[in-house]
């Protein structure tokens, strides 16, 4: 998927909605433990009763890890089973040296067919290159993060006096333009919006925290938009688990839509 294609899946669909599909095995509706694949039966409903208000979808790699290779399995039938015009972003945040970057990314790309993939960038541009070699296929890259540890490295001052995170930025978009590469800003992180919109002025960015964590999506819709949206805004608790019950689909779909028509507002006052 293009940067084109996607702004123009958000000014349809009036969204930047990325559902995040963290499964947990332990979280899920006790009534689909019984069916021969309850996580990616759990995604499937989930999957079909948002896909009217979202552009994304975000499945964490870890929730599927734990569970062994049929979590692998059902990862893999989760990517599948999402549309084509919809986004499909692999979290799993890796990055290596050169040659393991690249066979981490053909996982990715060519084996489950995701559209992108989260990376870390500690290692620098020799594990992150391989990644962006793939036509048609996106690098998210970790840039400034929503857990409290955060503050342990990306914030603190390098020699320039620029903050790491900064670097990171600045660094990397010397490797790959806007139509490859997007970045990791946490949504709690809403008052350093406006300076990396100075520093990335046209890439997308990912941007998690928003509901269980507390980011403010008013806030970085203001600072973090830019002519083509330019966000993907995810929320993964608060839709996926809006319900332990049978309804929880209906649920999750109530929260997408909540979502999705306070980021209408948003792209109507900001865009």
């Amino acid at each position: 998927m293009t940067r084109k294609e996607l702004f123009q899946q958000m000014t349809q669909k009036q969204s930047y909605l990325c559902v995040g599909l963290d499964t947990d095995i332990q979280k899920i509706p006790s009534h689909l433990r019984s069916a021969d694949d309850p996580i990616f039966e759990f995604n499937k409903q989930i999957i079909d009763a948002t896909a009217d208000f979202c552009v994304a979808y975000k499945p964490n790699t870890a929730f599927y890890e734990a569970t062994g290779a049929k979590g692998w399995e059902s990862l893999q039938k989760t990517l599948e089973y999402i549309p084509k015009n919809f986004f499909k972003i692999a979290d799993a945040k890796r990055g290596d040296i050169g040659n393991t970057s690249g066979l981490y990314a053909r996982a990715f790309f060519e084996q489950m067919q995701a559209d992108a993939v989260t990376v870390a960038p500690y290692m620098g541009e020799d594990s992150v290159k391989p990644f962006l070699a793939f036509e048609n296929k996106w690098v998210i890259l970790l840039a400034l993060t929503s857990n409290p540890g955060s503050q342990d490295f990306q914030t603190k001052l390098l020699t320039s006096e620029k903050p790491l995170f900064e670097q990171v930025i600045t660094t990397a978009a010397t490797w790959a333009d806007a139509d490859k590469l997007m970045y990791v800003v946490g949504a709690t992180q809403a008052e350093q919006f406006h300076k990396i919109r100075q520093l990335a002025p046209d890439h997308f960015l990912l941007v998690p925290g928003v509901g269980a964590q507390g980011g403010d999506l008013q806030l970085l819709s203001q600072h973090g938009m830019n002519k083509q949206c330019g966000l993907l805004v995810n929320a993964s608790r608060a839709i996926i688990y809006a319900s332990a019950n049978k309804d929880f689909a209906a649920k999750a779909a109530r929260e997408a839509q909540s979502i999705q028509q306070e980021m209408a507002i948003y792209l109507e006052k900001y865009l």
